[in-house]
């Protein structure tokens, strides 16, 4: 089983992929309402007072208040407001929330728990209304009314109003930007469209337009460079003094996506394939083993690595958007245009060194490898070209890959004629005999 490093296990700023988006609007939502929109009602809801609470004295304080809040809600600017900063408005608004529906025999008790309330509110924005004529009336009255309502100053308050949730202006949560899957959908109405691309063994490319390379690169090259993904593969000789090249370290970056992840790096080289990026970020997976897979959820993309022998491979799925988000100038890239020109061979000249070494690995490779397609073509190339059984499991790990990244399966096997070794048929072997026999026969007579 793969080690897998999910994007959901990793730090925080990579858990928004999770859907733990921290609420962008917290808040200050309501601070922005505008402070008119929650005072018409409050005329309204004196207009209620029964008969009743008008002849009560306590009440008449009360819509003085309201007269006064409803004039400074209106953007009526009274003598001494001084100060933009001054919150009082919102402390008004919270009281009269908490005391417009008051009814039954707990009501003053209620009452006193909002006046309370409203106190300690115009307290934490007293340093912010100094010399503001609404805020210290607002002081004034509530301590007024605490002793007209025999309310001790120490006691339970009101709980908060719940925030409104914040406004939707996209349609979908916000946890949804770094679920690609799931914003696609939303956008377009349908899911997302997905490529793959492999380089393994010799190496190989599969392209992402299902292209299929052998080729003859040495150095640094790279697999991609887009918007969202930059991976490179070095490569060396297979041996001292041998044609044959493979990969032996591989460098991935994700790069940085504000709203996302910030850059992580993922770096493995023959005999080191961690189970963590370079900053020390990982998901705890228990099975040891080579090969290691790597989910960016907010990018769609999923990647593979595997160790078989000497050598590394990697496999991708990529969302078709991802794959395709580059410039001009980004050009190189083997998993969109494969092997440069001069950088290809054919696998089939593995075979005119060693028939024999030619055969022993196709028996080889097709216990792993039963299709005769460009992957049991490879596996019989890098065969015969290192001499290590070993990489019959490079291209079956890649063509496993294949198997779960490619979204059309009709498109598993490449087939590409005289690419690969011919095998050496009975009739061909007849026909040698007697050839041999007629030379014979001709050298004797």
């Amino acid at each position: 089983q793969p080690r897998a490093l999910s994007a959901a296990a990793l730090p925080p700023h990579l858990s928004l992929l999770a859907g733990e988006l921290p609420d962008a609007a917290g808040g200050s939502q309501r601070l922005s309402d505008p402070p008119g929109s929650a005072w018409i009602g409050m005329g309204k809801a004196a207009c209620r007072k029964s008969p009743g609470q008008l002849e009560s004295p306590s009440f008449f304080l009360p819509a003085l208040f309201l007269l006064l809040l409803f004039f400074c809600s209106h953007g009526k600017e009274l003598p001494g407001q001084i100060s933009s900063q001054c919150k009082i408005l919102r402390c008004n608004s919270e009281y009269v929330a908490a005391t417009l529906n008051l009814r039954g025999s707990g009501r003053t008790a209620a009452y006193c728990n909002a006046l309370r309330s409203y106190s300690h509110c115009t307290r934490k924005t007293a340093r912010t209304c100094r010399g503001d004529l609404a805020f210290h009336s607002a002081v004034h009255g509530i301590e007024d009314l605490m002793i007209q309502n025999n309310c001790s100053k120490e006691g339970p308050t009101s709980p908060p109003r719940p925030r409104p949730p914040a406004p939707n202006h996209q349609g979908f949560e916000s946890l949804d930007i770094c679920d690609y899957e799931k914003s696609f959908l939303y956008k377009h109405g349908q899911p997302p469209s997905y490529q793959h691309c492999a380089a393994f063994g010799d190496p190989h490319i599969r392209t992402f337009h299902d292209d299929f390379h052998t080729c003859r690169v040495e150095g640094s090259w790279p697999l991609l460079d887009n918007d969202y993904l930059f991976v490179q593969a070095t490569s060396a000789p297979v041996a001292k003094g041998s044609n044959a090249t493979v990969t032996s370290k591989l460098t991935i970056i994700f790069k940085n996506m504000k709203e996302c992840i910030d850059q992580k790096v993922y770096q493995a080289e023959i005999g080191n394939l961690p189970a963590a990026f370079e900053d020390g970020s990982v998901n705890g997976g228990e099975s040891p083993g080579r090969h290691v897979e790597i989910r960016a959820q907010y990018i769609g993309t999923t990647i593979a690595v595997r160790q078989a022998g000497r050598q590394l491979s990697f496999s991708i799925r990529a969302a078709e958007e991802v794959a395709s988000a580059f410039t001009e100038e980004q050009d190189l890239q083997l998993c969109v245009g494969g092997c440069p020109r001069s950088q290809r061979i054919s696998r089939s000249e593995c075979c005119s060194r060693s028939r024999g070494a030619a055969e022993e690995a196709r028996a080889l490779c097709k216990e792993m490898l039963p299709v005769e397609d460009v992957y049991f073509q490879s596996c019989v190339f890098d065969v015969v070209t290192s001499g290590d059984a070993n990489f019959t499991m490079a291209a079956h790990g890649a063509l496993e890959d294949a198997r779960v990244f490619l979204p059309d399966a009709e498109k598993l096997h490449i087939f590409q004629a005289g690419a690969g070794c011919p095998h050496a048929s009975p009739s061909f072997l007849l026909l040698l005999l007697l050839a041999a026999c007629l030379w014979v026969l001709q050298s004797h007579f």
